[in-house]
């Protein structure tokens, strides 16, 4: 079933990349498929997005999702802070249909304690000043305003409604609702409300049942309903964006209030008068014109039947997210399995505009005969993409960059061959594609838990900073590659394994293969000479798991000898 809301979490730190911190006890083998990683290792997801630094980037990311699922509204959640409301403006202005500002009150017992306690301001502060901008700005209309933080009862949706918000957001007090007694031990598999833990004894306590919920949510539902009755009302959405309806109880006059001004928070613009103080149209940009529409069209056949089809296009900068659309529809018929490898092969000539490739799936091949701007092949899934640079051109591919910044960002799956130099942070977040490239700019691998990625030329600095899992080769052509790379959680190897060796090799010839690469056809001639300059880069935690995996298989064999000795070879 394809998702109806697809959220962008801008304020959470924890979700991006492996989609919250874990130590690596706790990542079993259920949690590893869901997150793409592998059993064992601790899943690092520091607070940046690696692909969005301002608001163009954000855009991009929401017209993406768009793409692929047009049927899901797109939400951005973001903090409660000074100058919200200049984002928020951003926000709108991007096209996104949901807007969530979150308080600061939030979180759970994983979340560090400087962040529990110093991050973020109370949800009031946050929606008010998001509510005053968009209307004086003629940008409420385009958005709806969701709030969270703290909520528990009735009048806490009431007064949030006033200040500008229309839907509200529960955790805290659900939880509590179904058991929880805030020990803040979500992180150590000792909740003793059995929770937030996998231990089986402690489980057993757990009590809570979806009944309380709905109970408690009727309960908050009667109790908004008896406001309104109070205040004259008999709609919800006549009291959003109504500041006019709160007022400052001035019997509340302890040192902390006493001297607060909170005439900033109730004030109306005067831009009320004219512009929209709620949501009232669909924020939309068009995607009828997306190429993926012809796509779809000359591989229906494909999608349909399986049947090999072969497409080719001229594009220019402008052609943006090609693939995503397509991909969404085989998800949507074959889910995880897509189609048999090389079921559509797409050929492009010019320049890919942003997210070339963008979550491609399984079956899907695409080639590029010319150049592509940022995020190639973001969120590959699956998908086959090819980069070469056009017939006729007499450059050397392995001293020019042919790809922007931030490509295969997020890959759970797939291959890349890309003949040519990429831009920066290439590979981020890799989790299971195979890459070969012939040079990188900085950053390379970074955060990465899966995959493999092969590196034919310079990789600029701070290569593999906070990667946990996957292997990376790299030519050290010049025997300094050490200097570039963050070593804080990475063994540097030479390829020395048969393994190892064996799977060089076989990418390298691929990327001879469907490039026809002359720096790839060098290194292959000459294995001998150029294997020697190679370096395994492998992050310690990482090579621990493997070593043991590779133990309990030896275990296992010779206990199946010991158990039948015929099997003995």
């Amino acid at each position: 079933m394809p998702m109806n809301e697809l959220q962008i979490k801008i304020a959470q730190g924890a979700k991006p990349g492996e989609g919250g911190q874990l130590p690596g006890f706790k990542v079993n083998k259920i949690i590893a498929k869901t997150r793409k990683s592998t059993p064992g290792i601790t899943l690092i997801s520091p607070p940046p997005h690696h692909d969005i630094y301002s608001i163009e980037d954000l855009a991009q990311l929401i017209y993406d999702l768009k793409c692929t699922n047009p049927r899901a509204k797109v939400s951005v959640k973001l903090v409660s802070e000074d100058g919200v409301g200049t984002i928020a403006a951003g926000v709108a202005k991007a096209y996104s249909d949901l807007i969530i500002i979150s308080g600061c009150e939030g979180g759970t017992g994983a979340s560090p304690a400087s962040s529990i306690k110093h991050a973020g301001l109370p949800v009031e502060f946050g929606i008010a000043e998001t509510q005053q901008t968009l209307v004086m700005n003629n940008l409420r209309g385009r958005v709806k305003l969701q709030v969270d933080g703290q909520l528990k009862n009735g009048r806490d949706v009431v007064t949030l409604a006033c200040l500008g918000g229309e839907e509200f957001g529960f955790s805290t007090s659900a939880l509590i609702v179904l058991g929880c007694v805030m020990m803040r031990k979500c992180h150590m598999n000792t909740c003793p409300a059995g929770i937030a833990t996998q231990e089986k004894k402690l489980r057993k306590r757990f009590v809570g049942k979806s009944e309380y919920v709905i109970n408690f949510f009727k309960f908050i539902a009667e109790e908004i309903r008896e406001y309104l009755a109070e205040m004259g009302f008999t709609r919800f959405e006549d009291i959003v964006g109504r500041t006019d309806l709160l007022e400052v109880n001035k019997e509340v006059s302890n040192w902390k209030m006493k001297n607060i001004d909170l005439s900033s928070i109730l004030y109306l613009p005067k831009e009320a008068k004219v512009n929209d103080i709620r949501n009232t149209f669909p924020n939309i940009k068009s995607i009828e014109s997306h190429i993926d529409h012809t796509l779809i069209k000359e591989a229906g056949g494909a999608i349909k039947g399986a049947e090999k089809v072969w497409i080719s296009h001229n594009i220019n900068n402008v052609d943006r997210t090609i693939g995503a659309m397509l991909s969404g529809e085989i998800s949507k018929r074959y889910g995880e399995e897509g189609l048999p490898d090389d079921t559509i092969n797409c050929t492009f000539h010019g320049t890919a505009g942003q997210s070339f490739g963008a979550f491609l799936v399984k079956g899907v091949s695409f080639r590029l005969e010319g150049d592509a701007n940022d995020y190639i092949g973001k969120g590959l899934s699956g998908g086959k993409i090819v980069v070469v640079p056009p017939q006729g051109s007499t450059f050397k591919p392995e001293e020019n960059i042919i790809i922007g910044n931030t490509s295969l960002y997020g890959a759970t799956g797939g291959e890349a061959y890309i003949r040519g130099v990429a831009g920066e942070r290439f590979c981020v977040r890799n989790s299971g594609a195979k890459a070969v490239i012939e040079g990188t700019g900085d950053h390379c691998c970074e955060y990465m838990t899966g995959g493999r990625v092969v590196v034919l030329g310079k990789t600029g600095r701070n290569f593999a900073a906070g990667m946990s899992g996957g292997i990376a080769y790299v030519y050290d052509k010049e025997g300094n590659f050490e200097y570039f790379c963050n070593k804080g959680l990475v063994d540097l190897l030479p390829v020395e394994d048969k393994a190892d060796i064996q799977e060089l090799q076989e990418m390298v010839s691929k990327h001879l293969l469907y490039t026809q690469s002359t720096l790839a056809s060098k290194v292959l001639t000459n294995w001998e000479e150029y294997l020697p300059r190679f370096v395994k880069v492998i992050p310690f935690e990482y090579k621990k798991v493997l070593e043991e995996l590779k133990l309990k298989e030896l275990q296992r064999k010779l206990q199946l000898t010991e158990d039948d000795p015929s099997r003995h070879e």
